[in-house]
């Protein structure tokens, strides 16, 4: 059974087995992960799960120069299968990449854990207050495009962005 755990050290070495599935280079989306993060090093690992709990914590969140988001990484076992992340104000950055967005590992895909997740983040959005939440996946993503109708998104629109072609979705907090 599947649940979703804040970002930890703990996991290093199946997050990084998730990581490596997806390939180099490759954007995993709910992770949180900029190009300047250092994280096969156990080090760097722990100083990037640090950000990501000081971007969750109100007190820091200010301090970190950050937004506030909530990460949580999809966990089986002890096996990293996706992250999605909670995106917690709406601006110039989250009208373009949405307030919630996630990734599912390649082998893991095809089982309802995006659905499943979204559905628990968006009960996390619910607590923080919000009433509607952005959500934006690429054009041609036909899996996310279920997803997030699933969970009653309304497209708003498609358009092109330096991302790429993305459709617009939001979701009323019920």
């Amino acid at each position: 059974m599947p649940e979703l755990v804040a970002p930890t050290a703990r996991l290093r070495t199946a997050w990084l087995e998730a990581r490596d599935e997806w390939g180099p280079g490759v954007h995993e989306d709910g992770f949180g992960l900029h190009p300047s993060d250092e994280v096969d090093s156990p080090e760097g690992f722990a100083t990037w799960v640090a950000r990501l709990a000081d971007e969750s914590d109100p007190a820091k969140a200010g301090e970190t120069g950050r937004m506030r988001c909530t990460y949580r990484w999809i966990v089986e076992g002890d096996r990293v299968l996706g992250g999605i992340a909670l995106r917690h104000e709406l601006n110039d950055f989250v009208l373009l990449v949405g307030h919630i967005g996630y990734g599912i590992r390649p082998s893991s895909r095809r089982r309802g854990l995006a659905t499943w997740a979204l559905g628990r983040m968006l009960d996390e959005a619910r607590v923080l207050g919000l009433d509607r939440v952005l959500i934006a996946c690429e054009a041609g993503n036909i899996a996310s495009v279920k997803t997030i109708e699933h969970h009653g998104g309304v497209l708003e629109d498609v358009r092109d962005t330096e991302l790429g072609t993305v459709r617009r979705y939001w979701i009323k907090i019920q």
